[in-house]
């Protein structure tokens, strides 16, 4: 049984649509970060870096229990435990890797600073708001052309869309100006949307989770 450590944000449904779609057991734990749970002694001790997501998964490799963090290992961990969503043809393999190193070294920072400038920060800085604006713009443009060629990113569906879908539609719904002219984003969005898996692990954890 795998457990699985969250809360709503784009990071920690990574996570959550990756045990759906790929159909494995797990029990979910809210961790409000909004009410600083993370930095609890319990939390600390799966994740010392203080983020969602973690997993606890009691059948390891070899059988042995393995606690992981960071939301892009946990995708490459749960795929290489089924056989799913990571191609083992090396250039495809190699295809989502790197779709799932640009959501995590580009896109989640940047749509990640954007929303925090654009919306919490207590002081409007108008050149950061700016910086990331325009940096977000071009990361969408990059998504938006190599949709163009492809139905998903990496050729297939693939944990590199699993990655990608929480960050866009958290911003779809927050910064509808980035979206415009990018029919291929668009469209790839509206084909996850309508995935039941991506619907159920979108909804995690469900407000009665532990």
């Amino acid at each position: 049984m795998i457990d699985l450590y969250t809360f709503t944000t784009p990071n920690g449904r990574k996570a959550s649509v990756a045990l759906e779609e790929l159909e494995l057991p797990y029990r979910a734990h809210s961790v409000n970060i909004a009410k600083g749970e993370q930095f609890k002694p319990g939390f600390l001790a799966i994740n010392p870096n203080n983020k969602i997501p973690a997993i606890v998964d009691s059948d390891g490799p070899a059988g042995v229990p393995i606690t992981l963090f960071e939301s892009g290992a946990i995708l490459i961990y749960l795929a290489e435990k089924t056989g799913k969503l990571l191609s083992a043809e090396p250039v495809r393999r190699l295809e989502t890797l790197q779709w799932l190193m640009f959501q995590m070294g580009g896109v989640g920072p940047m749509f990640g600073q954007l929303n925090h400038f654009g919306h919490y920060a207590k002081e409007k800085v108008p050149y950061a708001i700016d910086r990331f604006t325009q940096e977000s713009k071009r990361l969408m443009g990059v998504m938006d052309k190599a949709l163009a060629e492809r139905e998903y990113f990496a050729g297939e569906y693939s944990i590199a869309d699993i990655a990608l879908y929480p960050w866009v539609a958290a911003m779809r719904e927050s910064f509808g100006e980035l979206f415009e002219g990018r029919t291929h984003v668009q469209r790839w969005a509206e084909v996850l949307a309508q995935r039941p898996g991506v619907q159920r692990g979108m909804k995690v954890p469900l407000p009665a989770a532990s």
